[in-house]
């Protein structure tokens, strides 16, 4: 295969993928998502897990980790601020086993946790 067609494959499998993550949302009840890490995106894909993260970073240039967390923190910020759902109910259906590792994400990522963000 020449460079041109890797692209072009590369190119796709992260299209595919970024379809796969954006058909999860926006989430309209608080039933988990079906995928969160890029494992499960890869074996939906039927492809190895290397293979898809070398794709997107190569194609959008960042780790498939840090696309999947930017579109749950878009979602969880949506969900606290134009839903009456208890953070933990935001938390179960954003994946996270427990409202803790939801808390700690949600701070990681903006410094609040997601009670003052929703408050704010």
């Amino acid at each position: 295969m020449g460079k041109n067609q890797t692209s072009k494959s590369m190119q796709r499998i992260a299209a595919v993928f970024l379809e796969l993550l954006e058909q999860q949302f926006p989430i309209d009840e608080p039933h988990p998502i079906r995928m969160r890490y890029p494992s499960q995106f890869a074996n939906h894909l039927n492809i190895h897990v290397n293979h898809l993260n070398r794709a997107i970073k190569t194609t959008l240039t960042k780790t498939t980790t840090q696309v999947i967390s930017e579109r749950i923190l878009q979602e969880a910020k949506h969900l606290l601020l134009n839903t009456t759902w208890s953070v933990a109910e935001i938390s179960s259906a954003l994946g996270f086993s427990e409202p803790t590792h939801f808390n700690n994400f949600f701070r990681k990522y903006t410094h609040l946790n997601p009670t003052k963000f929703r408050a704010a």
